[in-house]
C-alpha cells in the first residue's frame, strides 16, 4: 500500500486532466460562475473516484494470479499514462466550441477526464489494495483533490485567461509526477 504523500501526490497528477479541462473552460466562459464551477467539480471529482474503483474491481478478481509481475504492471501502467499527459502538454490546443456550463457537457468532460484513472484502479490491484474498504482513503482523495483543483482550475482560467495554460503545463507536471510513482513502485518491490 501507498505512503500517503504517494497517495496525495498521485491524486494531484490523477487531476491534472481535470485542472486543464478547468482553466480551459474558464477560459471559455471568462466570469466566474459559482455554480458552474461547484457542479463541473463535483461531476469531476466523482468520476476520477468512480474510475480507480471500476478498474480495480475489474482486476481484483484476479490479481492474486499476477502477483510476481504486479510491480511491472503498476509501473507500466503508470509509465504509459504519464507518457501520454506528457505528450499531450505539447500537443497544439484545438478550438473547442463547447459550452462548460451545460450539465451534459460537464458529463461529458468528467467521464473524458477520467478514463485514464481506470488504469489507477488496476495498479491499486496490485499494490496490495485487496479489500474495497482499503481504497477509501485513495479515492476520497483523488476525489477530493480533483473537486480543489477543479474550483482553482475555474477561477485561474476565468481570472487570467489562455496564457496561464501555455505557461503552467499542468499536464506535464502530472505526467512527470505519475511516472515517478511508477519508479519508484518498480524499486521498491525489486528491492525487497
Amino acid at each position: 500500500m501507498m505512503p500517503f504523500i504517494d497517495m496525495l501526490l498521485l491524486a494531484v497528477a490523477v487531476a491534472m486532466d481535470c485542472f486543464t479541462m478547468a482553466i480551459a473552460s474558464g477560459i471559455i466562459i471568462k466570469k466566474f460562475q459559482w455554480r458552474t464551477a461547484l457542479s463541473m467539480a463535483f461531476f469531476f471529482g466523482l468520476f476520477q473516484m468512480a474510475m480507480p474503483l471500476l478498474g480495480w474491481f475489474a482486476i481484483n478478481s484476479f490479481a492474486h494470479y499476477v502477483e510476481a509481475f504486479d510491480h511491472w504492471i503498476a509501473f507500466g501502467l503508470l509509465a504509459f499514462l504519464g507518457g501520454r499527459m506528457i505528450r499531450d502538454a505539447y500537443l497544439p490546443e484545438e478550438q473547442r466550441k463547447m459550452n462548460p456550463c451545460e450539465l451534459k457537457n460537464q458529463l461529458i468532460l468528467g467521464v473524458a477526464t477520467s478514463i485514464d484513472a481506470l488504469a489507477i484502479g488496476i495498479s491499486f490491484a496490485c499494490m496490495g489494495y485487496h479489500h474495497v474498504t482499503t481504497l477509501t482513503q485513495p479515492l476520497l482523495l483523488i476525489g477530493g483533490v480533483t473537486f480543489v483543483l477543479t474550483l482553482w482550475g475555474m477561477k485561474l482560467g476565468t481570472r487570467f485567461g489562455a496564457p496561464i495554460e501555455r505557461k503552467l503545463k499542468p499536464a506535464l507536471l502530472g505526467g512527470v509526477i505519475l511516472i515517478a510513482i511508477g519508479i519508484k513502485v518498480l524499486i521498491t518491490h525489486l528491492t525487497a
